[in-house]
């Protein structure tokens, strides 16, 4: 709980949630700004939609929001993403979002299994520089957290 809280408390703008008229959730999606210059970018640490309203596009219009919220408030570059290398129908979802593979983290999930880092450019990324692919991949000990 205190990992949501410390989303909610610093980050307020990046923390949705899509609701029922009977106020019951049908997903959210939490994520942060951070970086310096170039790197200054909108995350996307979580987005989840509950099973019974998959296939309806909240997940499109949650990472949509996020993506303005970066793009026009906070004039971020990009915004980036981990995904399990495994998980091929959110790679697909997010390929049609239009995000790229940026770089593979190697044993990235604990320890084990790959993680695809994707991004996105924004409008502040005039040349698209942020979403050049890394030709070798990397481990978790070699990104850099700002």
């Amino acid at each position: 709980m205190a990992f949501y809280m410390t989303y909610m408390a610093r980050w307020p703008d990046y923390f949705h949630a899509a609701v029922t008229p009977r106020d019951r959730v049908m997903g959210y999606i939490m994520g942060k700004v951070e970086g310096q210059g170039e790197s200054w970018h909108g995350h996307v640490t979580a987005v989840s939609i509950a099973s019974e309203f998959r296939r309806q596009k909240l997940a499109k219009k949650l990472m949509n929001l996020l993506e303005e919220i970066s793009d026009k408030m906070d004039k971020a570059y990009f915004v980036d993403l981990f995904v399990r290398a495994s998980n091929m129908p959110a790679i697909r979802m997010y390929e049609k979002l239009g995000y790229v593979v940026y770089r593979r983290v190697l044993r990235y999930y604990s320890g084990e299994e790959d993680g695809l880092d994707m991004r996105k450019a924004l409008s502040q990324d005039v040349e698209k520089k942020s979403i050049i692919p890394l030709k070798k991949p990397i481990t978790p000990d070699e990104l850099e957290y700002d």
